[in-house]
């Protein structure tokens, strides 16, 4: 058995890296458990469009490279991705890789909707979650940055992934704001950085992460602003969602 990816003194294994998700039916598996959800095998298989023998070899890959985790509940099998980490490497690599091409209106639709809002991970991203952020910004609820990505000025930024050149952190204004959405902080957990940014890969701005954003995406989840689409990391904003936003903390209504 291969030994799980995992930090090391050595020199990262880029290329054994690469070859577990170069597989198209493990990449699809890979971006269905990219919102954090654990989903079971039989739905990993749907969503890879295999049977379930292939997709229980492709999933014993991905367990034994250490890229997801898997719980057992009665007969069935529940699959989540290890860490936020694999979450960000699938957002870098949609970075560089060649589009798929489209074939339906379906497929745009989708494509559309990954923009305007997903999850990176268990938090919000696509224009939604970078609005989301640029509201608190411009709120005086976040305060560090102004939430704009700059190429030419970035020391560790890069186009996808955890920002590392600023730090955020909530005002008092922005912890009573959280609050009074149903948040309570303290109850988050210690070893999680309570506030994070990743810069977002197809906005090119900053979208909030951390302990913080995971909270707030799953209250909007809970008050119903938000739901899930029918494809992975979909979002959708809905009505009492923009409205719910628009008087917690003035966010503009979508275009």
């Amino acid at each position: 058995m291969p030994a799980p990816l995992t930090p090391s003194s050595g020199q990262p294994d880029v290329a054994r890296a690469a070859a577990l998700f170069a597989d198209p039916s493990r990449a699809r598996m890979l971006k269905a458990l990219g919102d954090g959800r654990a989903l079971s095998g039989a739905v990993l298989a749907a969503e890879a469009g295999v049977g379930a023998p292939t997709a229980s070899a492709h999933l014993a890959r991905l367990l034994d490279a250490g890229l997801v985790t898997v719980r057992s509940s009665g007969r069935n099998r529940f699959y989540r991705l290890a860490g936020p980490e694999v979450g960000h490497a699938l957002e870098a690599l949609a970075l560089i890789a060649p589009p798929l091409p489209i074939t339906s209106l379906r497929d745009s639709g989708t494509t559309n909707a990954l923009r305007r809002s997903r999850t990176c991970y268990d938090h919000l991203a696509g224009r939604l979650g970078v609005a989301l952020m640029g509201t608190l910004l411009d709120r005086g609820l976040l305060t560090g940055h102004d939430g704009t990505h700059r190429p030419a000025a970035a020391v560790r930024d890069r186009a996808s992934g955890y920002g590392h050149d600023h730090r955020y952190r909530l005002t008092p204004a922005g912890r009573t704001a959280l609050h009074r959405l149903g948040i309570d902080l303290d109850a988050l957990p210690p070893r999680r950085p309570l506030v994070r940014y990743c810069v977002d890969w197809s906005e090119q701005q900053h979208h909030l992460a951390g302990a913080a954003g995971a909270a707030l995406t799953a209250r909007l989840l809970a008050l119903r602003w938000i739901r899930h689409g029918a494809s992975p990391r979909v979002v959708h904003l809905t009505e009492s969602g923009a409205t719910g936003l628009a008087n917690w903390i003035g966010l503009p209504p979508p275009d």
